[in-house]
């Protein structure tokens, strides 16, 4: 970046008492972050010139989760981790030198909601970018609403792949990274050779499905003997849990999401449907969900995720530490609340490395971009707007932890269009 030693140039009147206050802001923001003055307090017309809500102090991000609903118990985590990113951004000195201003929108596991919040926080706030959605049904219902206004989305849910988009930047998985593992994983590892598939009644479980249905039949050479959807908040499990025991299948592979996992792993448990029974593999159960369904319930099935909070790394262990003492020592942190703490770095990165907020330049900047502090240990962005990362298999333990048995040797290339799924 041009290195600034004139406050002129940045249109600062340093003879001035407006003009002292921000050449001293600058300055100031500049030293924190251990740089020289002048290093990167660029002036706002260089850096911002689509006209997003960036000033001389301050650069305004959003974020779009569900605060209340049914999808609260997935997203609340996310909301934490990604202020947590923000306020360390901060105390480094911010992005350009500018602090991160935050405005909070809640998706109230509502579809149409959220697509009303990504106008307000694009339109009306103009934000530099917005950090958010968990729902393959949230996230397509806000994408024409990115790609119309040229917003910048980071989304850090695993998810069914087929979608790219230049608007977007996942932070999680895609199916190849996780769903193709996991079923690989029962297959070679625990002999499954039928399978009875299980998912909330939307996107993600529906597509997801539809991919585990092809590796199981086509790939594996498998059987599928049952598959079920029940809607968003179902609490009611019975009738499939007798299916499940006419069926008597190898593996269970679920995607049942949100609040309805609670009643789903309970009834599993009531029915006499235990993992010391019955394999049961999940693409949806992290340490958030863990806080509701509840180690008893859950006791040695398994969960395919990138990431678990008792991965051993000193990344992890320094972000487990911030995380516990932001809130509490009690607080647990799953999957996607880690993938929710990288957008705001990786934006930091790309940022940086564009030397502007203009979503055009950043997007530019973005492939590339590696995170070695990263909690699961390293990650890098592909140009496909994926990450690759590791994937691993952890077996519930009774006081609601993981237990990672299985992890890939080497980062998976993220793949979201497999030949032969789509």
């Amino acid at each position: 970046m041009k290195h600034l030693t004139d406050p002129h140039a940045l249109g600062i009147n340093p003879s001035t008492d407006a003009g002292r206050r921000r050449l001293l802001q600058a300055m100031g923001a500049a030293s924190m972050a251990g740089l020289p003055a002048w290093s990167f307090a660029q002036a706002t017309a260089q850096v911002n010139t689509t006209k997003l809500a960036v000033t001389d102090t301050e650069v305004t991000v959003g974020q779009l989760h569900s605060a209340t609903g049914t999808m609260a118990i997935s997203e609340t985590g996310s909301i934490q981790a990604e202020q947590l990113a923000i306020d360390q951004i901060n105390a480094m000195g911010g992005v350009l030198g500018r602090k991160i201003k935050v405005i909070k929108e809640d998706g109230a596991s509502d579809w149409p909601t959220f697509a009303e919040k990504s106008k307000k926080l694009l339109i009306n706030d103009h934000c530099a970018a917005v950090f958010g959605c968990w729902t393959s049904a949230s996230r397509k219902a806000v994408l024409p609403v990115f790609e119309k206004e040229n917003g910048l989305l980071y989304y850090p849910t695993f998810y069914e792949g087929l979608e790219q988009s230049k608007n977007v930047i996942y932070t999680g998985q895609e199916a190849t990274q996780q769903i193709l593992y996991s079923l690989d994983w029962a297959k070679t590892e625990k002999k499954a050779k039928t399978f009875f598939l299980i998912g909330s009644d939307y996107i993600w479980p529906r597509t997801s499905m539809k991919i585990a249905r092809k590796h199981v039949e086509n790939f594996q050479k498998g059987k599928i003997v049952g598959e079920e959807y029940y809607p968003l908040g179902s609490t009611n499990f019975g009738s499939l849990m007798n299916k499940i025991k006419v069926q008597k299948p190898d593996c269970l592979f679920v995607a049942v999401v949100g609040g309805s996992n609670v009643a789903f792993y309970k009834a599993l448990k009531a029915a006499g449907i235990t993992g010391d029974k019955q394999l049961l593999v999940t693409l949806s159960v992290t340490e958030d969900e863990m806080t509701g369904v509840g180690g008893e319930n859950f006791a040695g099935f398994f969960s395919s995720m990138k990431y678990f909070q008792s991965l051993d790394n000193e990344n992890n262990k320094k972000f487990v530490a911030a995380f516990k003492g932001k809130y509490g020592k009690d607080a647990v942190i799953g999957d996607v609340t880690q993938a929710g703490y990288l957008g705001p770095w990786l934006w930091k990165a790309a940022v940086e490395k564009a030397k502007s907020f203009d979503v055009d330049k950043v997007v530019a900047a973005s492939p590339g971009i590696e995170l070695k502090t990263a909690p699961e240990g390293y990650v890098k962005l592909d140009a496909n707007h994926h990450l690759w990362s590791k994937s691993r298999i952890a077996m519930g333990m009774p006081d609601a932890s993981f237990k990672v048995v299985s992890e890939s040797p080497e980062l998976i290339k993220p793949d979201p269009f497999p030949k032969g799924y789509q």
